[in-house]
């Protein structure tokens, strides 16, 4: 069995430029979007909006995933929202997860999740390299930090690379 090589992005701090060709660059064959609502706020990352993206996506030949299931709950967001607002962090600077967070989420998602059979489905797929895609900047101020310590602990063997 060989384990796709999987990266992480974020897209805030990138122009839509730097963002794709990130991608381009490190030859990703398939996007997955981990994300719960497929928007962001604000023009300068429109292109991040679920259609704009699958299309530009679609364009470079891209395969995109919605993998709902690695997304975190409207409950566990609210969990970080209220620390991000008691200690004044915007959500675009945030620098980490807080513990209650990652336990939610290692508690309530990635415990129901079965990695082995999302990573069967991309060895199905014939995925190579996939990026696991959400907002934040620093991976380790998303859930997508979490998916890739699940992984590295499932198979320790696979190659995980941040963007």
């Amino acid at each position: 069995m060989k384990l796709p090589d999987i990266y992480t992005i974020g897209v805030y701090g990138s122009s839509e430029g730097e963002f794709f060709k990130k991608l381009t660059d490190h030859g990703i064959d398939t996007f997955c979007d981990i994300r719960l609502r497929r928007a962001v706020r604000g023009s300068q990352y429109a292109f991040a909006n679920s259609q704009r993206l699958q299309h530009k996506l679609a364009d470079l030949s891209i395969k995109y995933l919605h993998e709902t299931g690695l997304a975190p709950t409207t409950e566990i967001i609210k969990l970080q929202d209220k620390f991000d607002k008691e200690h004044k962090i915007q959500r675009r600077k945030r620098d980490e997860l807080t513990d209650i967070f990652k336990t939610a989420y290692k508690n309530n998602i990635l415990s129901k999740f079965d990695i082995r059979q999302f990573i069967a489905n991309l060895e199905k797929s014939s995925a190579k390299k996939l990026v696991l895609f959400c907002v934040e900047r620093s991976p380790q101020a998303c859930h997508r930090s979490l998916v890739t310590n699940k992984l590295k602990e499932r198979y320790p063997d696979i190659h995980i690379f941040d963007l």
